[in-house]
């Protein structure tokens, strides 16, 4: 992998991940772009203990464009976007409408591929790996920023999502904070521990292992199952057998069959409502351990996939009890969703 970093004509870093060491980037970004000026300010809320992110700035940030005006499209034909080559293999930008920047963290854009018509299922092998690759890269990088406590990796598609660029793309945000949901992971794991002597997520791995019926994929080094607990109506967790904090950690096994896994994954949830559908909406979200906490050995890196379609043209809303009292309720029993989606292998 061939890494080349470059700066917008506004002053923030864009990054080409190529596969070919000899693959030249020296396109310079022409467009007259005004000084980026962000609002982003992190509130704590004392009754729930958890953080919001303030960023009013974020109001005029690009909403649904056509395809001939996609910031994330190379450059081309006389048109200057975001990323100012004629072509890209995997591309991460600093994002022009951040919810966190400065002091308060960093965010980025992940383009998959140049190809605005594609989606991350329909990636080579290779071309996934690169994309882990360059994960795996800015975890590393932004880990080293002294304001970063977590770095989170992760795709939002589909409309029904809230998505307002159709381009493959994903995003990575560094939070200068542990977030709620990791620190609950932690606070139940510590629990475990006290309680068992053992480790959270090799048990909870353990067990879908030797259950079976839950478990949608299994390879030699990454098992895919549907939790006991799910949450939505079509919901996989994918971990690594042996466990690692954070996507630096994996060794070279697992990240060299990682790419078969994942995309397996995504092409079985693109089948999951029947052929000739729109494509499931999805967020794939990978959960990695803060890097300044107690008990970061305790955690397991992993990664959850999930959709809000529940069935065919039906969405799940989180309305009262989700959204006023986080309280789920799924009503796809977790075994149904794990034998359809064995149903659908390719």
């Amino acid at each position: 992998m061939k890494k080349t970093s470059t700066k917008l004509a506004d002053g923030r870093e864009l990054l080409y991940y190529d596969l070919r060491d000899d693959t030249v980037r020296d396109a310079v970004d022409r467009r007259p772009l005004d000084a980026i000026t962000t609002a982003s300010e992190i509130r704590h809320d004392p009754l729930l203990g958890d953080a919001v992110a303030i960023a009013s700035h974020r109001q005029g940030r690009t909403y649904h464009p056509p395809a001939d005006e996609c910031p994330l499209c190379p450059s081309a034909d006389g048109r200057q976007s975001e990323i100012p080559d004629s072509d890209y293999e995997v591309v991460v930008f600093e994002n022009r409408f951040p919810s966190l920047a400065g002091d308060s963290g960093r965010c980025e854009v992940v383009c998959f591929t140049s190809d605005h018509d594609a989606s991350f299922a329909d990636l080579t092998e290779e071309r996934a790996a690169l994309v882990l690759a360059a994960w795996t890269d800015r975890t590393a990088e932004l880990a080293a920023m002294p304001q970063v406590e977590q770095v989170f990796c992760f795709e939002n598609r589909g409309a029904e999502i809230g998505v307002t660029l159709a381009h493959p793309h994903g995003q990575i945000y560094a939070y200068p904070f542990t977030t709620p949901r990791t620190a609950l992971m932690q606070r139940s794991a510590a629990a475990h521990r006290a309680r068992t002597g053992r480790n959270l997520f090799d048990d909870v791995v353990a067990r879908e292992r030797a259950d079976s019926v839950r478990v949608v994929l299994q390879g030699e080094h990454w098992i895919a199952f549907v939790p006991y607990a799910a949450h939505w109506p079509y919901e996989i967790h994918l971990h690594p057998i042996r466990r690692v904090p954070d996507l630096r950690a994996l060794d070279e096994a697992a990240r060299a069959e990682l790419p078969q896994i994942y995309l397996e994954l995504l092409r079985r949830f693109d089948r999951i409502f029947g052929e000739g559908r729109p494509p499931t909406p999805y967020v794939a979200a990978w959960h990695q351990a803060p890097f300044r906490t107690e008990g970061r050995d305790e955690f397991g890196l992993h990664l959850e996939l999930f959709t809000v379609r529940r069935t065919s043209g039906k969405l799940k809303y989180l309305a009262g009890s989700e959204s006023g009292m986080s309280v789920f309720v799924n009503d796809v029993p977790p075994e149904a969703a794990a034998r359809r989606l064995r149903e659908v292998a390719s």
